[in-house]
C-alpha cells in the first residue's frame, strides 16, 4: 500500500485518470473541480488507505447499447476512486505480467488486438483450419469473488490491498438514487477491472497450455484453433467444463461455436477460405462504421458538407486504423463510394427546390439542359444520390478537395509504414 500511495506513483495515476477526460461518478465531481477536491480530502484519503480502513463509493451505473442488441452494464467509479485503482494497477500489473501467458493479448502493455488478429491468421495458415469460438457468457457480471480474491492473493501478501480490492469488487451499483449491493462480478468501467480479468482468466490459460493448444485470447473473447471438427467438438465441451467446474464462469451456448475461421469473427476481423488465409473485414464492422457515420449525418442535418466531413473524418481515420491489416480492398472502395453518395444526398436534400438544384449542377459543369432535366426528374434524394448526373458533377476529386478521408487510401498508407 506504501508503494501504491507513492506521490509518484500517485501522480501518473492522476494524469492518466484525468487524461481519459471520463464522466463523473455518483459524487457528481468533475475532472474540472476534481483537484481541488484531493486538495482538500487527500491526506484524509491517504490515512485510510495506509490503516486499510478507506471504503470506495458506489458506482454509477450506465447501460450502453450493444451493436448486436442488448445493453452492456458500466459502473463508473467516482474519479477519486478511479484515481486509487489506477494507482493499484500501475503497482500490481508488473507483480502479475510476468505470470501471464504469451497468448493473452487484451488490456496489457505492449500487447494490442492486432497482435491477437496475426496470431490466428497463422494458427489457420498452418492448418488448423477449424475454430472454437468461445464466448463467456456476461463475463465481467459473473466473476466469483472468492476465486478471483483467491488468485490475487497468489500475488499480493499486503491485507490492505487484498481488503480494498475485494471493497471495490462489492461496491455497490447506483441506479437512479438507489443502490444495490454487488455479491459477483468486477464491474466495467474502473481502471483495476482488465487486470482483475487477466489474473482470473490466466487459468484458463494454463489450461490450454497443459493441453497443447494455439489459442488465443483477448478479455474474455478465446479462440481455440484445431485441426478437425472433431477435435473442436471435444475442446468446446471439455473447457466448457472446466470453465464452469474451476472459475465458475458460464459458456454462452447460442454464441459458442465449433466452426470454419472465415464463418467467424475474432475482434472485429475474419478470414478468407484460401490455402494461405487473408484478412478481411467482419460484417459487423463495417455495420458499426455504417452506423457511426449514419450518427454523424443525423447529428449534422442542416450543417454545410465542409463542416459534416470535418465531424466525420476522425470516425474515419479511427476506423482505418483498427482494420488497417485488412487485405481486402473491395469492401473498402465501397464503403467510400458509400460515403460519398450520403455526401452527395446531403447536398440534394438541402438544395430542395428544383430550380436551385438545377443552377448548383451547372455550376459543377453539368450542361444546362441535362441540368434542368435532372433537378426535375421528381426522383427522391437517395436515387438521386447515386445517378449518373450527381457523379458526374461531384466526382471523387470534390470530395478529396473539401478533406475527405479515404478510407482505402489511408490503410493503404498505414500499411505501409507499419
Amino acid at each position: 500500500m506504501e508503494a501504491v500511495c507513492e506521490r509518484g506513483n500517485l501522480w501518473s495515476a492522476y494524469e492518466r485518470v484525468v487524461g481519459n477526460k471520463g464522466a463523473a461518478g455518483v459524487d457528481g465531481i468533475d475532472r474540472l473541480t476534481f483537484k481541488a477536491h484531493l486538495q482538500q480530502h487527500w491526506p484524509t484519503i491517504k490515512a485510510k488507505l495506509l490503516a486499510g480502513t478507506y471504503i470506495p463509493q458506489a458506482v454509477r451505473r450506465v447501460d450502453i447499447a450493444k451493436p448486436q442488441g442488448g445493453v452492456r452494464t458500466l459502473g463508473i467509479p467516482t474519479l477519486t476512486d478511479r484515481l486509487i485503482q489506477q494507482a493499484l494497477h500501475q503497482v500490481l500489473s508488473p507483480i502479475f505480467e510476468a505470470q501471464f501467458s504469451a497468448s493473452s493479448y487484451g488490456f496489457r502493455l505492449g500487447r494490442s488486438a492486432h497482435q491477437a488478429v496475426l496470431a490466428a491468421k497463422q494458427y489457420v495458415a498452418e492448418g488448423r483450419r477449424v475454430v472454437v469460438d468461445m464466448d463467456l457468457e456476461k463475463f465481467f457480471d459473473r466473476v466469483n469473488h472468492d476465486i478471483l480474491m483467491e488468485k490475487v492473493s497468489r500475488g499480493v501478501d499486503d491485507r490492505r490491498v487484498l481488503k480494498l480490492i475485494r471493497r471495490y469488487l462489492e461496491a455497490g451499483m447506483m441506479a437512479d438514487g438507489v443502490v444495490s449491493p454487488r455479491t459477483q462480478g468486477t464491474p466495467q468501467g474502473g481502471p483495476l477491472s482488465p487486470l482483475l480479468s487477466n489474473i482470473l482468466l490466466t487459468e484458463l490459460d494454463r489450461e490450454l497450455e497443459s493441453r497443447g493448444h494455439a489459442f488465443c485470447r483477448y478479455a474474455d473473447d478465446c479462440n481455440i484453433y484445431v485441426r478437425s471438427q472433431a477435435a473442436g467438438d471435444r475442446v468446446l465441451a471439455s473447457i466448457t467444463q472446466f470453465l464452469e467446474e474451476r472459475l465458475k464462469l458460464q459458456v454462452n451456448e447460442a454464441k459458442s461455436a465449433v466452426a470454419k475461421p472465415w464463418e467467424r469473427k475474432f475482434l472485429g476481423y475474419s478470414l478468407t477460405a484460401h490455402k494461405s488465409p487473408k484478412l478481411r473485414i467482419a460484417p459487423t464492422g463495417v455495420e458499426r462504421l455504417k452506423a457511426k457515420v449514419g450518427e454523424v449525418f443525423r447529428r449534422g442535418r442542416g450543417r454545410s458538407v465542409r463542416r459534416t466531413i470535418e465531424d466525420l473524418n476522425p470516425v474515419l481515420r479511427g476506423w482505418a486504423a483498427y482494420f488497417k491489416l485488412t487485405e481486402s480492398r473491395r469492401v473498402l472502395e465501397d464503403l467510400d463510394g458509400w460515403i460519398r453518395r450520403k455526401l452527395r444526398c446531403l447536398l440534394w436534400r438541402q438544395w430542395k427546390r428544383p430550380y436551385r438544384r438545377a443552377q448548383n449542377l451547372m455550376r459543377a459543369g453539368l450542361p444546362e439542359e441535362r441540368a434542368f432535366r435532372s433537378a426535375f426528374n421528381q426522383r427522391g434524394p437517395w436515387w438521386n444520390s447515386g445517378a449518373s448526373h450527381m457523379n458526374a458533377a461531384y466526382r471523387q476529386s470534390y470530395f478529396d478537395r473539401l478533406g475527405l478521408v479515404s478510407l482505402l487510401a489511408t490503410t493503404q498508407r498505414l500499411q505501409r509504414l507499419a
